[in-house]
């Protein structure tokens, strides 16, 4: 269902930080054109933290419409806020996307079998296929394989983002789990490996930039072409770094800004990429020799 490389779509704003819908829906076609396998709007590289939950919906309908359904739409509708994760889930299943990107509840900490009511609640309320994605690092709480393998008992809780960076934790959910359950690299760097472990694809950031390279990465994957898979990925190495030298999505948006998708905007309390950040982050553009967006 959901699989290969799926970007964690960049939000472009015009420099008075208001959505810029039309550069966002030539984005979302240029992905498609690019190869991408599915799309990600409003999750964390999107900075839904910072949208009004108008402006939320709104972004999710502008990537429906684009997508025009030639690939699945995968919104980011997570909150530490059980009844908002619900209202955003519901939204984003009336606007037509195909699954939802759910995070674990940060801030609040809650137990395993808090952990468990939060989603069973989520999924209850929608139709929706539901992704877990567990980032303990952004979210201070870290979900078990055993709990996630008491949720892919409920019928639309069907795959995890695992943003843990530890490859040892993909083969363990799918001991635990099974290999039914979609299991996603929430981290470029990581990818390749990932899914050599199990793994079917990745919610990438550096995808935002270098779509097709990643999206060709993660059909050799796939192919079981596990060398030319690696080639790929010696030479994205560079720019998987170089995209969370800063805080995220600012390494992103100026590299997207080179090459003509969008201004490198953001809003506070994100700050845009440092003049020490910029010169590296051109030179990993200019050394993957990459060409402005045709958009």
């Amino acid at each position: 269902m959901f699989k290969g490389s799926i970007p964690a779509l960049i939000t472009p704003f015009k420099e008075d930080g208001t959505i810029d819908a039309e550069r966002f829906q030539k984005f979302v076609n240029w992905q498609i054109n690019q190869g991408s396998h599915g799309l990600v709007p409003v999750g964390t590289t999107g900075e839904s933290p910072t949208l009004s939950h108008d402006e939320h919906h709104h972004v999710i309908e502008l990537c429906v419409e684009a997508a025009e359904g030639r690939v699945p739409v995968i919104a980011g509708t997570g909150s530490n806020n059980t009844a908002e994760a619900i209202q955003l889930t519901q939204y984003a299943e009336k606007a037509g996307v195909s699954g939802a990107l759910v995070v674990t509840p940060y801030y609040n900490k809650p137990s395993q079998e808090g952990l468990f009511q939060h989603f069973q609640a989520i999924h209850d309320a929608s139709n929706l296929p539901i992704i877990i994605y567990n980032i303990p690092g952004r979210s201070v709480v870290d979900m078990t394989p055993e709990t996630m393998a008491r949720l892919f008992e409920l019928p639309r809780i069907v795959g995890v983002k695992d943003a843990t960076g530890d490859l040892d934790r993909c083969a363990s959910q799918r001991a635990i789990v099974g290999e039914g359950f979609i299991q996603l690299s929430g981290e470029d760097a990581t990818a390749v490996g990932f899914n050599a472990m199990g793994g079917v694809g990745c919610i990438s950031v550096t995808a935002n930039v270098a779509p097709r390279l990643c999206a060709d990465m993660q059909n050799a994957c796939t192919a079981g072409d596990f060398k030319t898979a690696l080639a790929i990925h010696d030479k994205l190495l560079t720019m998987h770094r170089v995209m969370f030298m800063e805080p995220s999505p600012a390494p992103a948006k100026y590299a997207a800004s080179l090459l003509g998708i969008c201004t490198d905007t953001v809003r506070l309390p994100i700050l845009p990429a440092s003049d020490n950040a910029r010169a590296l982050i051109a030179s990993a553009v200019n050394r993957l020799g990459l060409s402005p967006a045709e958009l």
